[in-house]
């Protein structure tokens, strides 16, 4: 490229992939790039949109949706075998007698009752079954109400099993060594079960990571991932200004998303947003209640706002619209398409404070409609129970990297608000974005989406300062362990997503059951 061909493109870095700068008329470096993978024409696009009708089912205000339970059937397996003269008439296992399973039926019981308790995400243990043998299964009248099963392999044939998991059933094999009654498939589920008597594993869906040996905290973050993801399979998401992904070609990566992840996606086109925020600043009860949020907000402990006061205000006006759309369409989750370049003429603010907003209510809501990322961002969500700070990642080096974007939730842990300066976007030094003041010495689950969804990568980290650099807003510098070149060369995509606490083996295996690799760097 020639110098005068390089000054005549004028490519210049924003944080939004999406923003052209009208008032010059350059395209920036990530505009350019998501011309060619922009808005897909995907989902569906909804019409007909009034104020009236948004803002009644607004009016509530009541929190995010929130997750449903992973409902779980417990089945015991077992046998009852007779004693015959000179033979081998037994095989391992303390479980013997109608008796010896009346009492195991009690302790499993026991055993889920305790997981309930501590459990920290929704989950409905169905009544525990004691069966005898694998021919039982069928007569079981509440297994198509199960999510996942937990197979408590003391005796008898496991079979079936195999072919629920081939229909969509997710399953844990539970065996004791020393937690109570030793079991039967303690000795023989590897090589007579998930080897199928070969050398390899020879089972669709069912792996060694399925099988729990003795210990309850085991089978309760694995329930935690299940609960995760099928909350996160089919997401309900609205997409503003349509669905699309961080340089990639048109459509594609949306597509991958319907397809791996049976997301419906619900376009609400810029000209209708534009009217109902038209409407909603026409609306003197609409108009007075933001400023009256906007007010308490102000006055809560923890803020300081360092920015126009309209602009907030016009921040709690949009999500007001926000939060009515997704309500009245059945939404979990919002993304916008155009956050910078689009919104900020319709809505005379940025909507990076209404995005905090939202996540802190306990919905799903992120910028710049990166559907790269978006998947990995619902899944955490679904596993935690916490939102997720989507950023952009920088470059590794000395154990440190710097994460920032100027949109990020305050209520990082899931309970309390984190201190947060409110502030102009820095790119375009306006409107209402907040800087959120992380907690130093937090750990941090971070996810490295690829762009073609077949590869995930994971980074433990501990957050060591929350700077305040001449880049995105919210920003974290956190410390890792593994090797720089080692990160710099195995993180795909751009975007990540991250979180407060540790989630890798959640993540992981929740990942596994929708056929996308994860590679942990340590």
């Amino acid at each position: 490229m020639t110098t005068q061909n390089h000054e005549a493109f004028q490519i210049r870095s924003t944080c939004c992939p999406c923003g052209h700068d009208h008032s010059s008329g350059e395209i920036t470096r990530r505009g350019f790039l998501q011309g060619a993978g922009g808005a897909a024409a995907l989902g569906v696009a909804l019409t007909g949109l009034t104020w009236s009708a948004v803002s009644a089912a607004e009016e509530d205000g009541q929190a995010g949706p929130g997750r449903r339970p992973v409902v779980v059937k417990p089945i015991l397996v077992y046998s009852t075998p007779r004693r015959r003269h000179q033979s081998s008439w037994r095989s391992w296992g303390g479980i013997q007698t109608e008796q010896d399973a009346q009492d195991e039926v009690r302790r499993i019981r026991q055993e889920l009752d305790k997981i309930s308790d501590e459990a920290d995400f929704p989950v409905e243990f169905l009544p525990v079954a004691a069966i005898r043998g694998v021919s039982e299964v069928s007569g079981l009248s509440d297994l198509s109400k199960a999510d996942a099963l937990i197979v408590y392999a003391a005796g008898g044939g496991m079979d079936t099993f195999a072919k629920l998991a081939e229909r969509g059933k997710d399953i844990i094999f539970f065996c004791r060594h020393k937690s109570g009654p030793v079991y039967l498939w303690y000795e023989i589920i590897s090589p007579r079960y998930l080897r199928q008597h070969t050398d390899k594993l020879a089972l669709e869906g069912i792996d060694d990571g399925d099988v729990v040996i003795d210990r309850q905290d085991e089978i309760l973050w694995r329930l935690r991932a299940l609960c995760g993801l099928r909350n996160t399979m089919g997401t309900k998401i609205l997409a503003i200004g349509g669905p699309g992904a961080w340089a990639q070609p048109r459509g594609v990566v949306p597509k991958l998303v319907e397809n791996k992840w049976k997301f419906e996606m619900k376009t609400v086109p810029y000209k209708d947003l534009g009217e109902l925020i038209k409407e909603a600043r026409a609306d003197d009860a609409a108009l007075r209640r933001a400023r009256q949020r906007a007010g308490a907000y102000l006055k809560a402990p923890g803020n300081t706002l360092e920015t126009k006061r309209e602009f907030l205000d016009n921040a709690f006006l949009l999500e007001q619209v926000f939060r009515g759309l997704m309500k009245k369409e059945q939404c979990q989750a919002i993304t916008i398409n155009g956050c910078m370049g689009t919104i900020m003429p319709l809505a005379e603010t940025s909507a990076c404070m209404t995005l905090c907003l939202l996540n802190d209510a306990g919905y799903m809501a992120f910028c710049e409609s990166d559907f790269v990322v978006i998947p990995s961002g619902v899944l955490m969500v679904n596993i935690s129970g916490r939102p997720m700070f989507l950023n952009d990642p920088t470059y590794p080096h000395d154990g440190i990297i710097t994460l920032a974007h100027c949109t990020a939730p305050r209520k990082m842990n899931g309970k309390e608000l984190e201190p947060v300066r409110i502030m102009t976007h820095f790119e375009s030094d306006y409107g209402a974005a907040p800087k959120v003041e992380m907690r130093k010495g937090q750990t941090v689950t971070n996810i490295i989406p690829d762009f073609k969804s077949e590869r995930w990568v994971g980074l433990l980290g501990d957050i060591i300062e929350a700077p305040f650099m001449d880049i995105c807003r919210s920003q974290i510098d956190i410390r890792y362990t593994c090797d720089d070149l080692k990160l710099a060369e195995r993180m795909p995509g751009f975007h990540w997503m991250s979180c407060y606490g540790d989630y890798m083996r959640e993540i992981g295996y929740a990942l596994k059951k929708v056929q996308i690799d994860w590679e942990t760097l340590a």
